[in-house]
């Protein structure tokens, strides 16, 4: 996949539970703000009505177990929507899409994680976003035995995803970063075991290069 060609610019963060995605997101976004720059702040799954209510069924314990094929084409139908409705507008308008997990959640947890074959699911997740990449993804690492305990600090609780084995989400983490020693020019790894603000500087510095060169 290529990164998307549209005006605007396209920030994904990925990683495993409990590395900060959301709080370095709101970081970010009031840093662009603050450059005088048009922000959409938005999440998979989740993103559109749509989209909150396949989350649901996805996160929510009480779905119980899904076969790996159904849960990835719900997200693939929560991407879809997604893409079409609030992404791909927001870009062609020029402005900066910040989005908490995309496309390599899918390839980290229903494919290394769920065991699922990741050609298979590549070609899904190509169809259903229109095959539209970051321009940046931004990996935040952390050791699953401590973002997990952070998620439940957190007051998040345990969904589905977090209730999974250990094994399962050090699975998650590895496949990150394969993703992202494939393609190191689209990726920005960052150790998420620190400071939100230590993490939110590395992140601003990539980001501020990427920016600059997307603007030349």
């Amino acid at each position: 996949m290529a990164p998307d060609s549209g005006t605007g610019f396209f920030l994904v963060l990925e990683g495993g539970e409990g590395g900060g995605k959301s709080t370095q997101a709101g970081l970010v976004v009031q840093w662009l703000r603050e450059q005088g720059r048009t922000v959409l702040q938005t999440r998979q799954p989740g993103g559109t009505p749509v989209g909150s209510r396949l989350r649901e069924i996805l996160l929510d314990p009480a779905t119980g177990a899904l076969d790996p094929r159904t849960e990835s084409l719900v997200y693939a139908a929560d991407k879809a929507e997604h893409v079409a409705t609030v992404i791909a507008p927001a870009l062609m308008r020029g402005e900066v899409v910040v989005c908490d997990r995309y496309v390599d959640s899918t390839l980290a947890y229903q494919g290394a994680g769920r065991a699922i074959d990741a050609s298979e699911l590549a070609r899904v997740a190509a169809w259903a976003t229109g095959d539209r990449r970051p321009h940046l993804t931004v990996v935040l690492d952390i050791d699953p035995e401590v973002g997990l305990v952070r998620a439940g600090r957190a007051g998040d609780g345990h969904d589905r995803i977090e209730a999974e084995p250990l094994e399962f989400h050090r699975r998650v983490r590895q496949h990150f970063l394969d993703l992202a020693a494939a393609r190191p020019a689209e990726y920005l790894v960052v150790d998420a075991d620190r400071d939100p603000a230590t993490v939110h500087a590395d992140v601003r510095e990539a980001l501020e290069a990427r920016l600059a060169a997307v603007a030349t």
